[in-house]
């Protein structure tokens, strides 16, 4: 046989296997094609970024769209993962309102926050809304003053609610505005007076400041501080050693941080931020936050939704052009939705 004949044939399936093994080694090396933004919904606002790491949180081409409109004031977004849905707050319209990908917005709940029959004005709704570890609805009711709970479960959204509190050493709350719990179970909220008809010097007003209270689950509500003039949104760390407190006062708008001892106090109370200069110069004031898993702030505020590292240095801001309210991570954590105005947003994020 002819040496030519014999290596031509292990030649070429040599070489058949070296292109097969080349060519998988360059798929997995390649660089990936760039990412289109490619979204149904229109878009508006832009995205700042003041730091390299805002790129390792929200992608260079991410746009903020606009999922619905046509509310008075939206605020309170909750994503619930059972059903993969989104709950907010029109609180002058003191309703609650469901949207979901494909289906759009609807009421889902009304009254939310005011069941009198005295008619009234101002903010009567719900505001702030979080599940409890049972997967029950709580509410911050502005107009009934109080933290409660819905007594029908979420596929059967009923207006009947069960009162968790209303009052602290027998005075009536002022309208409770946000919410956390700790894994203990203990229900951390605001109380500043905007559910009030006549805001701060409304005559209904039982309690002279502005606190931040723990409802212990034996029913016992703890004021943990009474030092904020105007307490909004509220959060914990990952490790819930420290929590953030909004203050959404022109006059002194501030992010609070403090330490949790053992018992869950609060300690060594200190500005995490101060937005008061700028906060004449862009629409908006500090009001909800969320904290992802490692610790990075996104918080309502002036000019739209901040992005902070857990050392205060600002990353960036989602400038939506309007009032910016509260904000929620859903799907899993790879969107933030943001309640702004009369507008529900979102901003996909990085995982």
């Amino acid at each position: 046989m002819h040496l030519f004949s014999y290596y031509l044939p292990k030649k070429l399936a040599f070489l058949q296997i070296f292109c097969f093994f080349s060519l998988i080694y360059a798929c997995q090396n390649a660089a990936p094609p760039p990412r289109k933004t490619f979204t149904s919904f229109k878009t508006t606002g832009k995205i700042e970024r003041l730091h390299p790491d805002m790129d390792q949180l929200i992608a260079a081409d991410a746009v903020i769209e606009v999922l619905a409109e046509g509310f008075i004031w939206a605020e309170g977004p909750l994503w619930v993962p059972d059903g993969d849905y989104l709950l907010f707050t029109d609180v002058p319209n003191n309703s609650i309102v469901r949207w979901k990908e494909g289906e759009g917005a609807a009421t889902w709940l009304a009254p939310s926050g005011y069941t009198g029959n005295t008619p009234r004005g101002g903010e009567p709704g719900a505001n702030g809304l979080l599940l409890d570890a049972s997967g029950n609805l709580v509410l911050c009711q502005h107009g009934d003053r109080r933290m409660a709970r819905m007594n029908t479960p979420l596929a059967q959204p009923k207006a009947e609610f069960t009162t968790l509190a209303n009052r602290w050493q027998g005075k009536r709350l002022n309208s409770p505005n946000d919410a956390v719990y700790d894994r203990q179970g203990n229900l951390y909220f605001t109380d500043p007076p905007y559910g009030l008809e006549k805001n701060v010097d409304d005559a209904a007003k039982e309690i002279s400041f502005q606190g931040v209270y723990r409802l212990r689950p034996d029913g016992t509500v703890d004021l943990m501080t009474d030092s904020i003039t105007r307490p909004n949104g509220i959060a914990f760390s990952p490790d819930e050693k420290m929590v953030y407190v909004a203050n959404s006062d022109p006059e002194k708008a501030i992010w609070m941080v403090y330490d949790r001892t053992e018992t869950g106090a609060f300690a060594n109370g200190r500005i995490f931020y101060d937005a008061t200069p700028v906060a004449s110069k862009m629409p908006g004031l500090p009001d909800g936050l969320k904290v992802n898993a490692q610790g990075i702030l996104f918080a309502a505020g002036p000019g739209g939704v901040w992005v902070f590292r857990p050392d205060g240095t600002v990353l960036g801001r989602i400038d939506t052009g309007v009032l910016t309210a509260n904000c929620a991570f859903g799907d899993g954590g790879k969107a933030l939705y943001i309640t702004a105005g009369d507008y529900l947003m979102r901003v996909w994020l990085k995982r």
